[in-house]
């Protein structure tokens, strides 16, 4: 079982970017599944995750500017990362489960 997640990039502030990550050897409905990132000389942190029954949680500070959202068909979570700021830039990892991370994708914002 793996996930590989793409679509970062560079993006000035206030710009958006949809990020992907697609599951390989299990459904994306199967676990908990979710992103998290990581800043430069800073811990990981959880961004937003939904639950197998479809109940999503984000966190305070992406909450109304982030959407998670999955495609059980296409084995693919996603994540809209809208009016973003120079710290969201960070590299953003999926994990299902707790246990299972795909190798994460870098999101630059610049001001």
């Amino acid at each position: 079982v793996q996930l590989q997640a793409s679509g970062g990039g560079w993006v000035q502030s206030g710009g958006f970017r949809k990020l992907s990550c697609v599951a390989s050897g299990f459904h994306v409905d199967t676990y908990a599944i979710g992103w998290f990132r990581q800043a430069p000389g800073k811990e990981r942190e959880r961004v937003s995750c939904v639950s197998r029954s479809g109940s999503a949680m984000y966190a305070g500070s992406v909450k109304g500017r982030f959407t998670i959202s999955r495609d059980n068909d296409k084995k693919t979570l996603y994540l809209q990362l809208n009016s973003l700021k120079p710290e969201d830039t960070a590299v953003y990892y999926c994990n299902a489960q707790g246990t299972i991370w795909g190798q994460g994708t870098q999101v630059t914002v610049s001001s």
